[in-house]
This record gives C-alpha cells, sequence and structure tokens, in this order.
C-alpha cells in the first residue's frame, strides 16, 4: 500500500466543499508531504507550520503559527477531509483523508495539491510542478487528468484551450472565486456581441463611446463579425501569454526562494 493508509473504498456522492485560502494550503500540504517525504509523514502541527510557511512551491507566501494550524485542522477533521493519528505516546500527528473525500485517484490528487498549493496556473507549469509527486509523462496525459477532474466538479477552466490555457481548483471560497472570475472574465462572453467583447472604443472627439453589447455606429466603426472573432482569438491568447510569462517569473522567484530555504538550513 502506497503512501499512508491510501483509502481505496470510494463513495459516489460528493463529500468535498469549499475551503479557506489557509484551509486549502494546510490540505496541501498534507498531500504534498505524504507523497514526497513519506518517511517523516503523518505530520505534527509543527511540521505542518514549517510547510505551510515553506516559501518555495508556494503561491502565495503565507505566515502560520501552531494555534492556526490547530484551529485549521479541526476544521478540516471536521469535514472528514483530515484525522488525528495516535499511537506510540508522542506527539499527536496527523494524515488527510481526501483520496476519500476528494473522490479522487493518485495523479488526480498530485494535480489537486499542486493547485491547492498555487492555485491558478498553465497546463505546463501544472505538469511540471505535479510530476515532482506523480509521473505525467506529457501534456496530453495532463489533459486527460483534467478532463476527470472537470467532470467530477474539483477543476475549472479560466482560459480558452490552447497555449498558456489557465486553470484552477474549484474550492475556491464565493468571494474569492468572484475576483477570481472578474480577473478571467474573458472566458463565457460568447453570449455577448463580437463587437461587445472588444474593449470600449472611444471616437475622434472623444465624447462618443459605447460599451458592453451596444454597437458603435458604422461612420465611427465598422467591424464584421470574423474580424471580431479574430481580434477576440488574438487578445485571449495574448492573456494567456501574458499569464505563462507572470508564472514563468513566479518559478524563477520560488527557486530563488528555495535555494534561500536550502542555505538557511546548512546554515543553522
Amino acid at each position: 500500500m502506497t503512501e499512508f493508509d491510501l483509502e481505496t473504498n470510494r463513495e459516489e456522492d460528493k463529500k468535498w466543499r469549499s475551503l479557506s485560502a489557509k484551509g486549502r494550503r494546510v490540505a496541501g500540504v498534507l498531500v504534498e508531504k505524504a507523497k514526497t517525504t513519506p518517511a517523516q509523514y503523518p505530520l505534527t502541527i509543527n511540521g505542518i507550520v514549517t510547510g505551510a510557511n515553506q516559501k518555495s512551491n508556494r503561491s502565495p507566501n503565507m505566515s502560520f503559527d501552531g494555534d492556526q494550524v490547530e484551529e485549521i485542522l479541526e476544521e478540516l477533521r471536521e469535514m472528514g477531509a483530515c484525522f488525528e493519528v495516535h499511537g506510540d505516546g508522542r506527539a499527536l500527528k496527523y494524515r488527510h483523508g481526501l483520496y476519500e473525500w476528494l473522490g479522487v485517484e493518485k495523479v488526480e490528487m498530485a494535480v489537486m495539491a499542486e493547485l491547492l498549493l498555487r492555485g491558478e496556473q498553465t497546463l505546463g507549469d501544472l505538469r511540471a510542478r505535479a510530476s515532482r509527486m506523480e509521473k505525467i509523462a506529457t501534456q496530453a496525459d495532463l489533459k486527460e487528468i483534467l478532463k476527470t477532474l472537470l467532470q467530477k466538479g474539483l477543476v475549472q477552466e479560466l482560459t480558452p484551450p490552447g497555449r498558456g490555457q489557465m486553470v484552477s481548483h474549484n474550492l475556491y471560497l464565493p468571494e474569492e472565486q468572484k475576483r477570481l472570475d472578474e480577473k478571467f472574465s474573458v472566458v463565457g462572453s460568447s453570449e455577448r456581441s463580437p463587437q461587445g467583447d472588444i474593449a470600449k472604443v472611444l471616437s475622434s472627439d472623444g465624447n462618443d463611446w459605447q460599451d458592453g453589447g451596444d454597437l458603435i455606429s458604422e461612420e465611427r466603426f465598422t467591424l464584421s463579425g470574423k474580424e471580431a472573432n479574430e481580434d477576440k482569438k488574438a487578445i485571449q491568447e495574448m492573456k494567456g501569454r501574458i499569464s505563462e510569462l507572470e508564472n514563468e517569473v513566479l518559478t524563477l522567484r520560488e527557486l530563488v526562494n528555495d535555494l534561500q530555504d536550502k542555505i538557511e538550513t546548512i546554515m543553522s
């Protein structure tokens, strides 16, 4: 049996619920450490604090203390997402119960853990990061995994398929989801007219403009549906590329933080 007490029985009914940002971080840490450092798993509260405060492989960086982690663990335990481990009389330890709680398999769990630890990211970054926990050989393999997670409602697509596509988990609280929808509002805009999807257009005198689904007068601005769709596609691709570059910068920053962590460990 791999990892720790890997649950093999699945229930058809959905058990998972939305989690706070810190709840997702703690859950993600439990999964990550079970897969990457099984000899130190299950984790003590101190171990979870260290993992949650880790600067590398996290976004954004957060600050936890023992009391906060203990409170979060109690919430997760009440949901059935984690469990206390008793036994040898030493410090109380915790393990996750996310296989059953989320209804996922091993590789799906690795993908979900990375999304819980970092939030939205491109498919390329997600495959590279999740592969440190479970092997995902190709991008096509990742897409098949995501297809299953989408069907289970655990993952959401934030930008259209293609270069630089962004995805994330679906465990956000309502207010967080609203902010995410606003950030990636280009998705789901196909119901609007092609002209309405273009940014607000100012006339030459700077006063005559309209927005939303209203069309600019033909004298001021004429754009065929085909041209509008081409521009819309170009905008989406540009947004995807910008997001991809932002994630590449984030990855470099995390590598630097990881090196700093290792240096501090060596020096201490």
